[in-house]
């Protein structure tokens, strides 16, 4: 799908977060190898609770996960190489990130 070599871009207001250099694409996930930018240490813990709790994949932890990543998607907006994204999923372990993404914005239930 022509989305391998691409870099994606993280930010939080103006300072770089961090970018992902997309080497695999399983739409609608990408994947990639992350590299920190100066405002990830601001959201590192944010991104490590997340995937802490979608792990567990219970409803009890359901309302954690979503207030968790409800905190990053009001931190952090991600960029395709032809501009912002309107809304993504996106999960960051160590040097890797995955993520999807939609021009338009996710259903709620």
């Amino acid at each position: 799908m022509g989305f391998e070599g691409e870099v994606w871009r993280l930010r939080s207001g103006e300072e770089p977060v961090g970018e992902i250099l997309i080497d695999d694409a399983d739409f609608p996930w990408l994947s990639g190898r992350f590299t920190a930018g100066p405002a990830f240490d601001a959201v590192r813990d944010l991104f490590a609770r997340e995937l802490a709790l979608i792990e567990r994949d219970d409803g009890k932890h359901r309302q954690e996960w979503e207030a968790a990543y409800d905190e990053i998607t009001r931190r952090v907006s991600l960029s395709s190489p032809d501009g912002p994204v309107p809304e993504y999923l996106l999960h960051i372990e160590g040097d890797r990130a995955w993520f999807r993404w939609s021009d338009e914005p996710f259903e709620r239930e």
